[in-house]
């Protein structure tokens, strides 16, 4: 049961250290791929392995091993690898999630501690893609689509370091959001949280100026859907434009809702990109180097040629 897995039993072996992303239907996931080509660029002999699995208790045994440096950590256990913490940062408290292991010593001891790199995935997928925040999303409302773990890493983000106004929390269940606004003022950020639920309500509301779409690539089918489509529809045609990052990027980065924003004038930030910063920051956590002195451009590069594939 806490047995590394066959597959990956004699790599392992020939390795300093070795991580692993775990979650379920990760084969796609572009993480291992990135974070080998950074150990590559800085020298080290590590890698990251895909444990595609649900399974709490293995996944705590596997990473007891002293070569584990650490772990992404992915739906559906970014909650509930949390009771299993020893410690955790400010992001991972507030945010209510997960997705980053990495290993302190403490009083001689080996300790476990989790942190939420996805809310800097977010801030600097804007920061480092819009020329002028002033203009476009500081002080100003912004917008969250969706109601799961992505959606409360942006609400964090746009709350904590973009100078949002106000949120507004657009989704076609009622009781994800009610989950949010609850959680999010029980932690001390929810007061600036904004459900918008219908057209009529958005046609009411200044524009945003960063709107996180943190929802699947899928077209609208049910009733809840539908209205949920034309609120953010509602917003997107107002007069003043801004920047979404649109976070779904499996299987493809280039969807549905990232191409309506586009054609009505807004600048569109693909998901990739929350993956590639939140993924510099693992590292930091993990090697103990800072990010301006991680090979930046490496990373940036491989993805992007990954990204090319994926338009053939």
């Amino acid at each position: 049961m806490g047995a590394v897995p066959v597959e990956m039993g004699a790599k392992v072996a020939e390795l300093d250290r070795v991580g692993y992303l775990f979650g379920v239907k990760i084969a796609a996931s572009m993480s291992p791929v990135f974070h080998g080509t950074v150990f590559r660029e800085l020298g080290l002999n590590w890698e990251q392995f895909r444990l595609d699995s649900a399974d709490i208790p293995q996944f705590l045994q596997l990473i007891k091993d002293t070569k584990c440096f650490g772990a992404s950590v992915t739906m559906p256990n970014k909650m509930t690898i949390m009771e299993h913490l020893d410690e955790m940062t400010e992001e991972c408290r507030e945010v209510g999630a997960c997705n980053t292991i990495y290993f302190r010593e403490r009083d001689g001891k080996r300790i476990i501690c989790g942190t939420n790199t996805d809310v800097v995935g977010v801030r600097e997928s804007f920061y480092q893609n819009v020329a002028d925040p002033d203009g476009v999303f500081h002080d100003r409302p912004g917008m969250v689509v969706g109601g799961g773990g992505a959606a409360r890493s942006a609400v964090y983000a746009l709350w904590k370091w973009m100078r949002a106004t106000k949120i507004y929390l657009v989704n076609r269940d009622k009781s994800e959001v009610d989950a949010v606004i609850r959680d999010c003022k029980a932690r001390g950020y929810g007061d600036t949280l904004v459900h918008v639920s219908t057209a009529e309500q958005a046609e009411q509301l200044e524009a945003p100026g960063a709107i996180v779409a943190c929802v699947p690539d899928f077209p609208p089918n049910s009733p809840e859907e539908k209205t949920a489509r034309a609120v953010i529809e509602t917003f997107l045609n107002k007069e003043k434009k801004g920047s979404m990052l649109e976070m779904c990027y499996n299987p493809t980065p280039f969807t549905e809702l990232g191409g309506i924003a586009e054609r009505a004038g807004w600048q569109v930030i693909l998901g990739t990109e929350a993956m590639i910063w939140q993924g510099f920051e693992q590292e930091k956590f993990w090697t103990g180097i800072e990010v301006r002195d991680l090979p930046v451009s490496k990373g940036k590069e491989v993805i992007a040629a990954r990204l090319e594939q994926s338009k053939l």
